[in-house]
């Protein structure tokens, strides 16, 4: 492998354009005085993929990283033929993070999560002396997880236990990452909710979430790699968010790239989509709200429960936040969508069958909106659109067989702090 010096660059408070330091795993600007995301502002303002490094460190000029992983995966980008011609699109994109060989894609955790925890954890100390704990719905439970394992990474993974299931492998976990759950009936903000207890223990750090550059960074590469497939910035954007946090971060990358300058200077139209009935941001931004319209636990976990794609379920999203989702849909004119559990399944089975990719069902409430998209007229035949294929390929990369993990812990969030970190400690033989 090439040679590789740490990448540098400096922190941007988005809300007052102040410019500092990264002490090292910086979340937020110790001397703001309102919630605000940091971004990275990169010493190379030029996009110059690196030939010679693997996976999404192809990108590591805009990476806020410190080495280069093993096992380095990433996201690939083609030009649709089938769906395209299915809805009458003349430059469909589809950016593909998952397992599919024949595409090139062979992240075999099968989702897009993975450029997440190759960029966070290759930004994380190589002796760090705290273990990371990372709070999940499912996929990047699993991305985590597998690329933790693979370098020998200390890794505490919260999830739902009624999520369990997303947590698949096709070896063996290694014994430095530990899986621990909230009870059944449980949701994500559950799993939040004990890992941030657990990082109150000095032998623990949280990774982030959308705070962490490195986290919005690494999903980000999915525009790079549109961006290269194309020749230019795409005029429309299409994912489907729990978060939102990887729309925010093409967004940032978009600038980046209008910075550069040659790709063009346009900002793409970003389109989120959720999967009703659970249409928290939907709701709050078809209200013209920059704060979230009210949601209790219970209405939560009941609409959490409904709906196909249970990783678009996240009650604490970064929308509000500026430089968060909000800021986003507003700077770049874009708008969100609402798709039924049969809208998303009926996709799910057309994607498949025009494209040779079975999908999960987040890609597919994806999928769904931009035919809503086209429908509606809210973008043009001859438009550059880029489709984000979060995750899929599943059945393929499971064909080898696969191991299920188990949680060593199952936790409820309501422990008191020390209860949870005493019982996570014991795990580490702390």
């Amino acid at each position: 492998m090439a040679r590789f010096n740490p990448t540098t660059y400096k922190l941007l408070n988005v809300s007052n354009s102040r410019i500092f330091e990264d002490k090292g795993w910086t979340l937020s600007d110790p001397m703001s005085d309102k919630p605000s995301l940091v971004r990275a502002v990169y010493s190379e303002k030029k996009f110059s993929p690196r030939k010679d490094l693997p996976g999404i460190y192809r990108y590591a000029s805009w990476l806020p990283i410190r080495r280069v992983l093993k096992n380095a995966s990433g996201p690939v980008t083609f030009k649709s033929v089938g769906l395209a011609k299915e809805l009458g699109l003349e430059r469909l994109y589809i950016t593909f993070t998952g397992y599919s060989p024949e595409h090139g894609a062979e992240v075999g955790t099968c989702s897009f999560k993975a450029t997440e925890a190759y960029s966070v954890c290759a930004r994380w100390p190589r002796k760090a002396d705290k273990v990371l704990v990372v709070q999940s719905a499912g996929n990047t439970a699993r991305a985590f997880a597998q690329v933790c394992s693979d370098n020998r990474i200390p890794l505490v993974v919260c999830i739902p236990k009624d999520n369990i299931d997303a947590l698949w492998f096709r070896k063996k976990l290694h014994h430095c990452v530990k899986v621990i759950a909230t009870p059944e009936g449980s949701d994500y903000f559950d799993a939040i909710s004990l890992g941030d207890k657990l990082c109150l223990g000095e032998h623990y750090r949280a990774e982030g979430g959308a705070k962490n550059i490195a986290r919005r960074d690494g999903m980000g590469t999915t525009l790079l790699s549109a961006v290269e497939a194309a020749g230019e910035i795409p005029d429309a954007y299409f994912q489907a968010v729990g978060s939102g946090t990887g729309a925010i971060a093409v967004w940032e990358n978009n600038l980046r790239l209008i910075e550069d300058g040659s790709y063009g200077n346009k900002k793409m139209r970003i389109y989120a989509s959720q999967n009703a009935p659970f249409t928290l941001m939907y709701d709050s931004w078809k209200a013209g709200s920059r704060n979230l319209v009210p949601m209790t636990p219970e209405e939560s976990r009941l609409k959490c429960a409904e709906i196909a794609a249970k990783v678009l379920s996240n009650r604490k999203p970064p929308y509000s936040i500026a430089g968060g989702l909000y800021d986003a849909l507003v700077d770049t004119g874009g708008n969100m969508f609402k798709v039924t559990n049969e809208e998303q399944n009926y996709w799910k089975r057309k994607f498949a069958a025009l494209e040779g990719i079975d999908i999960y069902s987040a890609a597919a409430v994806a999928v769904a909106s931009l035919a809503q998209a086209v429908k509606d007229g809210a973008v043009r035949q001859d438009e550059i659109i880029m489709l984000n294929i979060t995750g899929g390929g599943e059945e393929k990369a499971k064909s080898g067989g696969y191991y299920m993990a188990v949680p060593e812990l199952v936790l409820s969030p309501d422990l008191s702090e020390d209860e949870i970190i005493h019982q996570v400690d014991k795990l580490f033989n702390f």
